[in-house]
């Protein structure tokens, strides 16, 4: 890598381009790095070797940014000064060892030969950086093709966001993230990237980087891990489940059938069946409706927030924060459960939020902390779980801390993909691989108890009717046999 020179260090983007967030399906607060090694170079022309034994070995196209003076602590406009030229790079990545390094990526992304850059360096004062183009072609094919003008994470912010605490040198190299379109290359596939400035005097490029791959013929030895693929990889790694050729799992939704039981049924009754299936302590406890009178049945999806420290608001609680994630992110029939640790001295949903909610179409809302705007929150008719009212805003008690994690509410543990019930006794948290057999139970336990009301009605003791003695259960047993 002559004309590049050699870096002292490699930094990745993981995710920048909303096309490639929107697939991906979340959205980051800040942006995240990962380091490659700088033996992982290669040069346009390169053979990209695909491990014997692996199958998930995907090209990224990338913008990559090259310093040109060392920097430490500077601002996002001294950071965009700091660069000196531009170029193409191909952040190849292997799926199949996501598994055990996913996050640091060092063996998925840094295997020899794993990050070709070139040909040709654009001199970054030479062109606006939110108005470059980046393309990749597969076999002569267009796969990737994406601006900058849109990226979350601008050019000068990351080099601000590193150089914080991390001192870069001339001639480090910065991969900025890769658009929508990445997938998977196979052997003998020929796959090339460009960047350029389109609007430009002249129109500066990179000119084409190319890399071809190959299939490795050395397998993996038994003393390190192995390589791993299951069809959520699959389809990560090739962009989508049919080019992947695998069935994508569907999202779990209620059906009528189901719905129509759990509506018919108590939570009370919900809650027994939860017993009886030995899971005492599915109830979210200390909470209670703003909205008597209305039933509550829906998905849960998952928010949870840190106690409250100064320095954890500033970087989590500002902005586009988890707390507005999640709330913007709602769907249908969906129920979003906070957790806030039971403290119930600030505010952790108000109107607006819960207005957002309820025109999203969700189900309802639970919180083991406190609703602020409490009678505003109410008057939306969206069924909505407190523990109590409390007019501060966010930033007195909690910070917003991330979004479908699993959490505790009320003392219960919720799962994003959970069923929630509530009413006017309170919440209950059903297990997704329960739900069918619970809403079963708890349909017949109804029709059983709406029979033992109507005997106690009639003037029979309780004896041996509530709970079905051996006499009491035949009578009730005929007299279902007997029902049309």
């Amino acid at each position: 890598m002559n004309r590049l020179g050699r870096p002292s260090k490699i930094i990745a983007v993981h995710l920048n381009y909303p096309s490639r967030i929107a697939q991906r399906g979340r959205t980051p607060a800040h942006p995240s790095f990962f380091l490659k090694p700088t033996s992982s170079m290669a040069v346009s022309g390169d053979v990209i070797e695909r491990p014997a034994g692996t199958e998930l070995l995907a090209y990224e196209g990338e913008v990559a940014l090259i310093v040109g003076t060392r920097v430490r602590r500077v601002t996002p406009d001294q950071g965009w000064a700091a660069i000196s030229g531009i170029t193409a790079a191909n952040d190849w990545g292997l799926y199949d060892l996501r598994l055990v390094d996913k996050g640091s990526n060092l063996r998925s992304k840094g295997g020899d030969g794993f990050t070709p850059l070139g040909p040709e360096v654009i001199p970054a004062a030479s062109v606006d950086p939110a108005a470059l183009r980046v393309r990749t072609w597969v076999n002569g094919v267009l796969k990737q093709d994406d601006t900058t003008a849109g990226l979350v994470f601008p050019f000068g912010t990351l080099v601000a966001d590193l150089s914080q605490l991390i001192s870069l040198e001339p001639g480090d190299v910065i991969l900025t993230g890769t658009p929508a379109g990445s997938s998977v290359a196979l052997p003998g596939d020929v796959v090339e990237v460009e960047v350029d400035a389109p609007t430009a005097p002249g129109t500066p490029s990179t000119g084409r980087l190319v890399t071809r791959v190959a299939e490795g013929t050395t397998p993996f030895a038994e003393y390190g891990a192995r390589p791993h693929v299951d069809d959520l990889q699959r389809i990560e790694a090739w962009g989508d489940a049919e080019t992947a050729g695998v069935t994508a799992p569907a999202p779990f939704a209620l059906t009528d059938e189901v719905r129509e039981k759990l509506s018919s049924a108590a939570v009370a009754t919900i809650s027994a069946q939860l017993r009886r299936l030995g899971h005492p302590n599915a109830s979210i406890d200390g909470v209670r409706s703003l909205t008597p009178g209305t039933k509550m049945i829906g998905v849960a999806r998952t928010l949870r927030f840190v106690a409250h420290r100064p320095d954890l608001f500033e970087s989590h609680g500002v902005g586009f924060n988890a707390q507005k994630q999640a709330f913007d992110s709602l769907a249908e029939g969906e129920v979003l459960v906070i957790e806030a640790r039971g403290d119930a001295t600030a505010g952790t949903v108000g109107d607006v939020l819960a207005l957002r909610a309820k025109t999203l179409g969700a189900a309802g809302i639970v919180t083991d902390g406190a609703a602020r705007d409490s009678a505003a929150v109410a008057a939306i008719g969206l069924p909505t779980f407190a523990q109590a009212a409390h007019p501060s805003v966010l930033g007195r008690r909690h910070v917003p801390w991330e979004v479908d994690a699993t959490i505790t509410c009320g003392g219960a543990t919720v799962l994003p993909g959970d069923v929630v019930v509530g009413d006017d006794d309170g919440v209950v948290v059903i297990p997704r691989h329960l739900v069918g057999q619970v809403a079963t139970g708890a349909a017949a336990q109804e029709a059983e108890d709406a029979w033992v009301a109507a005997r106690v009605a009639e003037g029979h003791p309780v004896e041996g009717l509530f709970p079905l003695d051996a006499e009491w259960r035949g009578r009730y047993q005929a007299w279902r046999e007997e029902q049309p």
